[in-house]
């Protein structure tokens, strides 16, 4: 039973290649047996030369490819030192300075004072008896504010008055005994020598006149002070005493009684750098800016100046005068101190972006005739914030590299962008070569 299954299905993948012949010289045996061909289940043989046409083919196949990269390698080399050399170097924005300007604005802060200010002290010593006028009150020249009670003082002018009264008798005296006496000479009644002593005894008598009539009128003088008055028309800034206080006589000794400021026109201090004080001339005029009146305008005009630069702070005290007729101004006041300074056409402003801060002082780098790049040294002027005044070193015609490296040299190769790119020497972006 076995036997006949295995005759009926032959072996997988052998009838294919090897099929039972039917009448063969096996035929009796009843099943046919594989060759040992059958049984090799590997590829079947190559032949060796064309294992070796295979060899050769990959064989040159990496040579061209070595070939072709050493040379791409190489291509890409000197492509790299060329994109370096160019990206080396700099590249710049070529200006013009500019030249005929307007005017620059410069504000600088100030001090409003009044015209004329003055504190008052007494003098005379005593007490205060009354005051009559209190701060922010609008007095008249002569105009009483105060009084001042002087006891010591009545008493001195009162015992003045009486020795004043006891010399006068003295002399009348003397001047009726020399008389006597000159008539008693002619005579020969008396000596002459009786009647010089009587004459000058009474030149003495009336010299004694004099001298109590003279501290009679001082301390007449004294009581007059006991009434403090304004010594100019203005408004009183300050009441430093009260009724009752001690008041010592002489000026500077303690506080002041009173303090009066004419404020009908207002005196400015302001401190101008010396960079701009050649520009502020008598007559000029300003204005004034003040917080508590933002966005209001006050004129002032430049009254004169210290004519003089301070060595501490390099700067020129100036005086501007302001109308004050309202009274808005007052003394001590912060003021913004306007000035519209005039052009300079005889110098050039460029951007402060363009200088170069070397060692050996402020520099400029400029494209020079012959397109290489050349270091100026400059004098500079006022500083406008952005922008700043050149006073020697610059021309307007130069072509001032803005922005520049601060590693630039002279002589350097630089590429040109922005307008004047177009008006290079070498009419393309790349000027001169080093």
């Amino acid at each position: 039973m076995q036997d006949t299954f295995a005759e009926t299905i032959p072996p997988v993948g052998l009838e294919q290649h090897h099929p039972v012949k039917p009448g063969g010289d096996d035929a009796g045996h009843g099943h046919s047996e594989p060759s040992l061909a059958s049984h090799n289940d590997g590829p079947p043989p190559v032949k060796r030369g064309r294992l070796l046409i295979y060899g050769l083919g990959g064989l040159t196949a990496a040579i061209l490819l070595a070939v072709y990269g050493v040379v791409d390698r190489g291509k890409s080399e000197d492509t790299l030192v060329e994109l370096t050399a160019q990206e080396a170097i700099p590249t710049v924005d070529v200006i013009k300075p500019q030249v005929g300007v307007t005017g620059q604005e410069v504000v600088l802060p100030g001090t409003i004072n009044a015209f004329f200010q003055a504190p008052i002290y007494a003098r005379v010593s005593g007490y205060l008896k009354m005051w009559y006028y209190d701060i922010g009150a609008h007095v008249k020249a002569g105009e009483k504010l105060a009084s001042i009670e002087t006891p010591d003082l009545d008493q001195e002018l009162a015992q003045a008055k009486a020795n004043l009264g006891v010399a006068v008798a003295n002399y009348k005296l003397a001047q009726l005994t020399a008389a006597r006496w000159q008539k008693l000479l002619k005579s020969d009644a008396v000596a002459v020598q009786d009647v010089d002593v009587k004459t000058g005894d009474s030149a003495a008598k009336q010299a004694a006149v004099t001298a109590a009539q003279a501290n009679v009128d001082r301390l007449q003088a004294l009581e007059a002070f006991k009434r403090i008055v304004s010594p100019f028309d203005g408004v009183i800034t300050a009441r430093k005493t009260d009724v009752g206080a001690l008041i010592n006589a002489g000026s500077g000794v303690g506080p002041e009684l009173f303090a009066v400021a004419d404020i009908h026109e207002m005196r400015v201090y302001v401190r101008v750098p010396q960079s701009e004080s050649a520009d502020i001339t008598n007559g000029m005029q300003a204005f004034l800016s003040l917080p508590q009146y933002p966005g209001k305008k006050f004129p002032a005009t430049v009254a004169t100046t210290a004519n003089a630069i301070d060595p501490v702070s390099n700067t020129l005290l100036v005086q501007l005068t302001a109308n004050n007729p309202d009274g808005i101004l007052t003394p001590g006041t912060f003021a913004q101190v306007h000035f519209e300074l005039p052009a300079r056409p005889d110098v050039v402003r460029i951007p402060t972006s363009a200088l170069l801060f070397r060692q050996d002082g402020l520099k400029v780098a400029v494209l020079g005739s012959d397109g290489k790049v050349e270091i100026k040294p400059i004098r500079a002027g006022r500083d406008l914030g952005t922008q700043m005044e050149v006073l020697a070193g610059l021309t307007p015609t130069d072509r001032l590299i803005n922005s520049p490296p601060d590693s630039l040299l002279a002589g350097e190769t630089v590429h040109v962008t922005g307008e004047m790119a177009g008006k290079a020497s070498a009419g393309n972006t790349e000027v001169s070569a080093r």
